[in-house]
């Protein structure tokens, strides 16, 4: 995908490691930033997929910004499993 629209005469940012997803960037002409990412490795990376969305998992650039951001992030209740 870079190639091709670096053809196009884009700027194109350097691939991105994003911990869950590698990502690259670009402008069109009226400014609006695109991001073009992969799908693996996944948030499976670095927990279970049975553990998923259980806890709040950062990528380590973002962990010494963990007590922010869980102040910024609304809390999630989910619906217990109800008996039969």
């Amino acid at each position: 995908m870079a190639k091709e629209i670096a053809g196009k005469g884009f700027n194109i940012s350097p691939v991105m490691d994003r911990t869950y997803f590698h990502s690259i960037y670009y402008r069109e002409p009226g400014g609006v930033l695109f991001e073009i990412a992969t799908d693996e490795p996944g948030f499976a990376a670095d927990e279970s997929p049975a553990q998923l969305g259980s806890k709040l998992m950062l990528p380590p650039w973002l962990e010494p910004h963990r007590a922010e951001i869980e102040k910024a992030v609304p809390k999630v209740k989910l619906p217990s499993a109800k008996a039969t």
